[in-house]
């Protein structure tokens, strides 16, 4: 276990946690007090660490996960699917009405496209509760805006799954994809933030 923590930068009270949680099968014993572990085991525990510590799932969302991965039955689709749903996302309470007209808007922008996603995911609450709050704000113009934004997001989605399609396996491909949609959310903001200021300059400046 001393080995299986260098190996990886988990300490080892952590990978006990992880074992007595069910997160990390249990080694190959090969004494009262020893267990050989290996590169399995290191790729589980990237992957554990990037779903608790980098994608903020909790422990049961992270057993479902696990337990998709380990069946080999569920499609990596659905595997990502299940790690995304667990993604934090901001929320809004916003008003029945307000509601009603940004679930229109949302649910005409998923057809017009033909987006493969249930009505009821989070991501789509959480564009409801975006749109909404606009609305009641007094900001629906901004969601005129929503096209190119979807035009955007379609092309960044095609360059998320471009880079991890060529992982080798279902484990690393959740890793890199949460680890990326968390990070790549991050990197989004920042080069927003610098091509409204380039724009700025040029247009108004």
């Amino acid at each position: 276990m001393a080995e299986l923590s260098k190996e990886s930068g988990v300490p080892v009270a952590t990978v006990k946690y992880y074992l007595r949680e069910g997160l990390l099968p249990p080694g190959e014993r090969t004494s009262r007090n020893q267990a050989r572990y290996d590169d399995a085991h290191v790729r589980r525990l990237r992957l554990v660490r990037a779903l608790l510590d980098v994608g903020g799932l909790s422990i049961s969302e992270v057993k479902e996960v696990l337990a998709a991965l380990d069946s080999r039955k569920a499609p990596v689709h659905a595997v990502l699917g299940l790690a995304h749903q667990g993604l934090p996302l901001a929320g809004a309470e916003i008003g029945a009405g307000d509601r009603e007209w940004a679930r229109g808007r949302v649910r005409t922008l998923l057809a017009e496209r033909d987006w493969d996603c249930a009505e009821d995911a989070p991501a789509v609450e959480a564009l409801v509760g975006v749109l909404g709050t606009l609305r009641s704000l007094g900001h629906e113009e901004l969601a005129v805006v929503l096209d190119r934004y979807a035009d955007a997001a379609e092309r960044i989605a095609e360059a998320d799954l471009d880079s991890v399609a060529r992982l080798e396996t279902a484990e690393s491909i959740v890793e890199s994809a949460v680890v990326g949609t968390v990070f790549g959310d991050a990197l989004l903001v920042a080069l927003r933030r610098l091509a409204q200021a380039d724009a700025s300059a040029k247009r108004f400046g």
